[in-house]
């Protein structure tokens, strides 16, 4: 069962990305505030729920918590300032857009930058351990793989609508025959480095 608080004295926002390990698109990341009595049963980290239970709950986070923002940087303000510094700013982006000021940040993961003097938590797995990381994890990967499903309809060989961006055999194999988009991160490394055969 997720915990509903990580400590009870003030106004908590959950933060989580979404495509940080991608080889396209944007990196999308939210913040979420919910009320101290929030739970459902569907809840939990969103690589761990169904797609359809992922969109399910993306409304009823929509509509039940005291607020949400979810923000992107793109693939190239990734490849300027690298994936870790990106999705910090994603988040940081997303803080921006709360309508409510969090007077606490809980944070997916074993690293952050401070936003502004507000303190805040890393929780590795964090995800599967709170509500409002949780939801955060929901809407940035809801979101995001809205965006990817978009972008598949300009370029459908790489099966963006079902690889979401992230390294399949079906999506390098693409690389490897339709080369790069203006949507692939070229910091990445999109193929395997070929073995040369000394003959």
């Amino acid at each position: 069962m997720l915990l509903t608080r990580y400590q009870d004295l003030f106004y908590e926002a959950g933060c989580d990305e979404a495509g940080r390990g991608c080889l396209a698109g944007p990196v999308f990341a939210a913040a979420v505030i919910l009320p101290a009595n929030f739970k459902h049963p569907l809840l939990n980290d969103s690589k761990q729920m169904k797609a359809t239970d992922r969109d399910k709950l993306r409304k009823i986070i929509e509509k039940k918590a005291i607020c949400y923002a979810v923000a992107s940087v793109d693939n190239v303000e990734i490849d300027k300032i690298n994936i870790l510094k990106a999705s910090f700013k994603a988040m940081h982006l997303a803080l921006d857009q709360l309508v409510q000021r969090p007077e606490y940040i809980l944070v997916d993961g074993n690293r952050f930058t401070p936003y502004g003097d507000i303190p805040y938590a890393c929780i590795i797995e964090g995800d599967g351990k709170y509500a409002s990381i949780a939801a955060a994890s929901v809407l940035a990967k809801t979101y995001r793989d809205e965006y990817m499903q978009q972008l598949h309809q300009e370029h459908p060989h790489f099966g963006w609508d079902t690889n979401m961006g992230y390294g399949t055999k079906k999506h390098r194999e693409a690389i490897q025959v339709h080369g790069e988009t203006s949507y692939h991160r070229k910091s990445f490394r999109l193929l395997p480095e070929q073995l040369e055969l000394d003959l």
